[in-house]
């Protein structure tokens, strides 16, 4: 395992994820659930987060095998700035 990636995925998920609508959702859940729930709402929580990794894990190892990888980079940084952008104009 090449163990530099490892840790720049982490970190940067880590960071992405912190004080996201996903973890705030959970929060909500988390808060409405009884103590024996919370367990649950972690379980689900986690399961989610897994699956869409998949997804994306998936998606762009297909999109590196047909894209360079600079392309996905440019790509994925013009769509967050749309994104901030898009927030920005409707706020």
């Amino acid at each position: 395992m090449d163990w530099r990636a490892f840790l720049t995925v982490f970190g940067t998920v880590f960071l992405a994820e912190l004080g996201d609508k996903t973890q705030l959702a959970t929060l909500v859940f988390s808060a409405k659930a009884d103590a024996g729930a919370r367990w649950g709402v972690f379980a689900a929580a986690s399961l989610a987060l897994v699956a869409t990794t998949a997804l994306g894990v998936l998606g762009g190892a297909a999109l590196g095998q047909v894209l360079d990888t600079r392309t996905l980079t440019r790509a994925a940084g013009v769509g967050f700035i749309a994104i901030g952008a898009w927030t920005l104009w409707t706020a």
